[in-house]
């Protein structure tokens, strides 16, 4: 398994590097929310060598704008992962599963050169979700075992704990076989 983690405002933009293979950063939110140390924090996964990727928090609603609104800021370097982060919002919504959906087609459309994954926790993958798509692979989070998590779904990446910061493992052979799979 490869090590990572992920990161949003609420992290360093030095963040430790060491025996990580790829790194995830909170870029957008909504329609009006940009991660202020997007920036920062892509340099420093990019200068480690690292694979990065970039996820946006959904809300219900203005699926095309959120999309937009998403890779317009994200960085499009080729390689880099896509990610959508559906998960109940602030104010206790959720976006729908065909917003959801709808979403992750959006930017596969605008990125057609980039991996587009769906990020969930458990509760959500087996209560909310009907369709099952998520888009170019799944990044489930189940706080158990690193790489164990307690689904039937086949999963790309695994995050497996939040203290004291986001770690993931993801489900590739070697560093290569991810940055094959991102960059192909």
């Amino acid at each position: 398994m490869l090590r990572g983690i992920d990161v949003s405002s609420h992290q360093s933009s030095s963040y430790d590097t060491d025996g990580l293979s790829f790194v995830f950063v909170k870029a957008t939110e909504g329609r009006s929310y940009v991660n202020p140390k997007l920036a920062a924090q892509t340099k420093r996964g990019r200068d480690a060598g690292l694979v990065v990727g970039f996820y946006h928090f959904l809300w219900p609603g203005n699926l095309t704008e959120q999309a937009e609104y998403f890779v317009a800021r994200a960085p499009e370097k080729r390689g880099d992962i896509l990610a959508v982060d559906w998960e109940t919002t602030g104010d206790g919504s959720h976006a729908s599963n065909s917003e959801k959906d709808r979403f992750i087609r959006k930017v596969k459309q605008l990125r057609p050169h980039h991996k587009v994954v769906l990020y969930c926790n458990r509760h959500f993958w087996l209560s909310y979700d009907t369709t099952s798509y998520a888009g170019d692979g799944l990044w489930i989070a189940d706080y158990v075992t690193a790489g164990k998590p307690r689904i039937k779904a086949d999963w790309r990446f695994h995050q497996y704990t939040d203290d004291p910061l986001d770690k993931n493992v993801a489900d590739f052979s070697s560093e290569s076989a991810l940055r094959e799979w991102a960059g192909g």
